[in-house]
């Protein structure tokens, strides 16, 4: 590693005691905006992730693990077992929207500034849900945080350090786009508490990056990876596989071109066509031909193989870090940690129930200047607790631990378990190790699918 890297691992103790301005203090709308509150009941089961403004079970573009602080074992899983709590953080601007993405966003950025005054008075508003608790990760999810200036970065952590602990060794997420990567915004960051970069590469071919309509080029995708490597030593890059006439060579080349970068973290995520999206439009009225499932599963093996060979660990279904370098964010999302999601749209999480911001950034702005936190709530009941747990856990290499289910859930819940996973272990999609069940290669493309299946329905132990 390069001299001139910034030692990343420098706790925020010591970066405070610099001269840098980042340490504790001495804070009209494109529309992809619903115009109310959800009014549909959050299940817990919404996209994520890596990132998120969403439960905790995935999503594309995000991101977000165990890096110097643990290594690839298990964490305790228990929500709040250690005290350990994350916030989220979301953005909700980008320069332009890509047809694939259904996430909240805004393409202007002229509320930016009122935006960001209300997203630290949300958190001086709402230290009171964690006290005594330490924040181990901070994430900046989006729609695109490194639209942010240094100042309104500087507000927050300013914020946020007023209001909440964090660790010395806290893992600190930004998502950025390439074009947005310059070597003056990098230095900028890197000058900040943030030490891990997520970076929405997407692809490396123009192709595939006009299809999505990003902001990017295949250019700039490269040039901006090389540059962040001279600030940054913890870096994610993102991928999406199963585009419409992505064949398996250049999907190859692409996965070629990320190793070759030397980078310790990938997610990778397959193109999902969701509604009200350009995308679905477009493949509606015949002018991209539609997502091919077989195609998509067939880079998803081509993906785990190849990664596998170069030392990457397959930690959850859609990230692969290695050793060291798993995200905190992600990890603690999967392993059933709690969670403060900020922001327009983001989801919260404290182990008994979720939380769930409006997703409109002028209600959430007049809202919150009148004081007021405009979200909707879902009580969790221990079946909802249940059925979550089985579709984050499967999703990881950690698995279902029989034991906590009896301990958490009840026998009952064990034994339903057990029954239901019976198919699955005789046709090898499931395996099972003493006291735990994971999924099989041959089962990891199908792991939500076989989640639904030990899903307990209509069924509560609490009855």
């Amino acid at each position: 590693m390069s001299s001139n890297i910034k030692n990343k691992a420098l706790s925020l103790s010591e970066r405070e005691s610099s001269s840098s301005p980042w340490g504790r203090p001495g804070g009209d709308e494109r529309d992809h905006e619903n115009l109310s509150s959800p009014s549909e009941k959050h299940n817990g089961y919404g996209k994520i992730p890596e990132n998120s403004n969403s439960s905790p079970l995935g999503r594309r573009g995000g991101d977000e693990g165990i890096s110097e602080r643990e290594s690839s074992s298990s964490p305790s899983g228990r929500p709040g077992g250690d005290g350990d709590y994350g916030i989220y953080i979301h953005i909700p601007f980008c320069k332009q929207a890509c047809h694939y993405c259904d996430f909240h966003f805004s393409t202007s950025v002229k509320k930016k500034g009122e935006l960001v005054k209300m997203l630290c008075r949300e958190l001086s508003l709402r230290k009171e849900e964690i006290p005594g608790k330490t924040v181990h990760t901070i994430y900046f999810g989006g729609g695109t945080p490194s639209l942010l200036s240094s100042e309104e970065l500087k507000q927050i952590f300013e914020t946020i350090h007023a209001n909440f602990t964090v660790a010395e060794d806290a893992e600190i997420t930004l998502e950025a786009n390439p074009d947005d990567l310059s070597r003056e915004k990098l230095e900028l960051l890197s000058n900040s508490p943030i030490n891990r970069l997520s970076i929405g590469v997407q692809s490396f071919f123009e192709e595939d990056l006009k299809l999505m309509n990003r902001a990017h080029n295949a250019t700039e995708a490269l040039e901006s990876i090389q540059m962040a490597k001279d600030y940054f030593n913890n870096i994610s890059i993102d991928l999406i596989y199963g585009i419409p006439d992505m064949g398996e060579e250049r999907w190859k080349k692409n996965i070629e071109i990320a190793l070759d970068l030397g980078l310790p973290h990938f997610s990778c995520y397959a193109l999902t066509v969701e509604p009200n999206t350009a995308l679905k439009k477009f493949i509606d009225k015949g002018l991209i031909i539609p997502v091919d499932d077989e195609a998509a599963k067939a880079h998803f093996e081509i993906l785990t193989e190849t990664l596998k060979r170069a030392g990457f660990i397959h930690y959850e279904f859609s990230n692969y870090g290695k050793p060291g370098y798993f995200s905190q964010n992600n990890t603690a999302y999967w392993m059933g940690k709690p969670y403060l999601g900020i922001g327009p749209s983001a989801h919260s999480y404290d182990g008994e129930s979720r939380k769930w911001n409006v997703s409109n950034n002028s209600l959430y702005i007049n809202s919150l200047e009148k004081g007021k936190i405009p979200f909707q709530e879902e009580v969790l009941s221990l079946t909802d607790k249940y059925n979550e747990y089985v579709m984050t856990r499967l999703r990881t290499m950690w698995g279902i631990s029989l034991e906590e289910v009896e301990e958490r859930f009840g026998l009952r819940f064990k034994n339903y378990l057990l029954d239901q996973a019976k198919e699955h272990l005789r046709e090898g999609l499931l395996d099972k190790k003493e006291d735990k069940i994971g999924v099989t290669e041959k089962g990891k493309f199908l792991s939500d699918g076989i989640a639904a299946d030990l899903f307990l329905v209509n069924l509560d132990a609490e009855n």
